[in-house]
């Protein structure tokens, strides 16, 4: 039986959420359980109903002029003291450099990110 893994999806493009789920779908030795939220808001409501969630996959960008360095110490101050991953389409701006100052524990390009990728992080970051 496969180990379950609660991984909740924040990002504002609901073409991504298609593109991700169908991503995690392909991991083996795994069942993950994904969850979506289109804003740290809806994500914070989800935390305040009691969702399980071993990894947080957050957008660098949600909405203008906002990136990781406002959003995850927002989530961090809902209470999730779980793995925070920030993903992007490019990790090549200097402020990438500096991810865990703000709270995050890893950081994903959009492209490196595929099954092999998914299972690494679980190995890496979910609980055991």
């Amino acid at each position: 039986m496969a180990t379950v893994v609660n991984i909740m999806l924040i990002d504002d493009d609901p073409a991504e959420e298609l593109i991700f789920r169908a991503q995690m779908k392909k991991v083996v030795n795994y069942d993950i359980n994904m969850l979506y939220a289109s804003s740290i808001d809806a994500a914070v409501g989800m935390f305040g109903n009691g969702a399980k969630v071993d990894i947080v996959l957050l957008d660098n960008r949600l909405g203008p002029g906002e990136d990781f360095r406002e959003s995850v110490p927002r989530l961090r101050q809902s209470g999730y003291i779980g793995p925070i991953g920030v993903i992007s389409s490019s990790l090549t701006d200097p402020y990438f450099q500096s991810f865990a100052d703000y709270g995050a524990d890893f950081r994903i390009d959009k492209a490196e990110f595929d099954p092999t990728a998914i299972g690494f992080l679980i190995q890496e970051y979910a609980p055991r």
